[in-house]
């Protein structure tokens, strides 16, 4: 490999980045909704196919363990972790409805559902975002430019400028850290 070639990378993701910066007052927004719902007793619910699904994962051990300072508890739950769960809605009801059959038994209104995408295309977080909706349940989709089908079944979609999945995946992750750090700060040691 050549350093040119990372050199490259690494600019063109900054650029993307410094670009990003215009969602700072959406993601300001969405941090105090989500310190909202675990203020008020709800839980924070993520899903994500792929890297997603990894991204789903810490995301929501972010919350409950700490990201920053030590503190309680927040409720939240990867909905992407538990795979005789997943095989099983999987096989009795298809691939497309893993998370949905989930969100029809955990979710309750006053929770938050977040959906990361790089594509906005994948069938089963678009049924998520609509059995979350039939639950009373605020949506918020991370995805890449264009949003896909997905943008349009959610309350709130972020969307990062770029199409290049690597960017896509970093740039949400980032911005879903300012998050947790921003609900942090405002919950302090209030769960």
């Amino acid at each position: 490999m050549s350093q040119s070639r990372v050199e490259q990378a690494l600019e063109s993701l900054a650029r993307r980045a410094l670009e990003s910066r215009a969602l700072g007052g959406r993601v300001a927004a969405l941090a105090a909704r989500y310190a909202a719902v675990l203020r008020e007793g709800g839980t924070l619910f993520f899903c994500g196919n792929g890297g997603s699904a990894a991204d789903a994962q810490h995301l929501a051990t972010e919350y409950v363990v700490r990201y920053g300072d030590t503190r309680p508890a927040f409720s939240a739950i990867a909905l992407t972790t538990d795979s005789s769960l997943l095989t099983a809605a999987g096989n009795d009801f298809g691939f497309d409805r893993i998370f949905a059959r989930q969100i029809e038994a955990l979710c309750r209104a006053g929770d938050l559902l977040v959906l990361h995408s790089t594509s906005g295309r994948s069938p089963n977080l678009v049924c998520a975002a609509r059995a979350a909706r039939a639950k009373g349940v605020f949506t918020v989709a991370f995805l890449g430019q264009g949003g896909g089908p997905l943008a349009e079944e959610v309350d709130e979609a972020v969307m990062v400028p770029t199409k290049e999945t690597s960017e896509i995946q970093i740039l949400q992750l980032a911005l879903e850290h300012v998050i947790v750090e921003l609900v942090e700060a405002e919950l302090g040691s209030v769960p």
